[in-house]
């Protein structure tokens, strides 16, 4: 008897495995994920182009970034009232086929606007802020700003005004979804934070 429910025990237990194993790989839906994008239009434009500077450029945007702050949105670990609000009404399917629509997309090259500091700008991006322990942006998010699938975003063209609110929020405290970006920019100045935003926004 004892082996008998030690037999249905471990089949119960390996159900869910077996169960994960046999579901099929996911497989976005770009006309899902355009017809979801439809509620994003107001902020991010039709393809997540280059809308307001406040709002972040979503084209080519990594997929799996994109899911992960839709996530953090949900769960609050993010703070924003409009994108938890939105990201509240989402399935994890649906995250994941709106990240592949913006993903698809080309994006627009940027530009940096302040001839001023672009060359501060490119130092940190570049070469980091050695006396404070900066460390390259360039090292995670690579030369062009493309960053790297599933771990960094792209940052290349986003608009200037938006990187530096979000470093500034990193700084305060007000975006506390990376210890990283927490860290980093907290030894950076204001001057710093516009200088290297400014630069984002033209690499391509």
């Amino acid at each position: 008897m004892k082996s008998l429910v030690a037999l249905l025990l471990a089949a119960a237990l390996a159900s869910p495995a077996l169960a994960a194993e046999n579901k099929p790989a996911f497989k976005a839906d770009l006309a899902k994920g355009q017809a979801l994008a439809a509620t994003c239009m107001a902020c991010h434009t039709a393809d997540g182009s280059r809308g307001a500077p406040a709002n972040p450029i979503l084209q080519q945007q990594h997929p799996e970034y994109l899911v992960k702050q839709l996530q953090e949105f949900k769960s609050g670990k993010r703070k924003n009232a409009v994108m938890q609000g939105f990201a509240a009404t989402l399935s994890e399917d649906d995250m994941r086929h709106l990240a592949a629509f913006y993903a698809a997309k080309q994006a627009k090259t940027g530009f940096a606007r302040n001839k001023d500091t672009v060359t501060l700008g490119e130092q940190i991006y570049r070469g980091g802020i050695a006396a404070k322990q900066v460390p390259a942006c360039a090292a995670c998010h690579s030369a062009n700003g493309a960053g790297l699938p599933s771990q960094y975003p792209r940052l290349g063209g986003q608009h200037g005004d938006y990187t530096a609110a979000q470093l500034t929020a990193f700084r305060s405290g007000a975006r506390g979804n990376s210890a990283q970006m927490t860290a980093i920019a907290d030894k950076m100045n204001d001057r710093e934070i516009a200088a290297v935003a400014d630069y984002i926004a033209g690499l391509r």
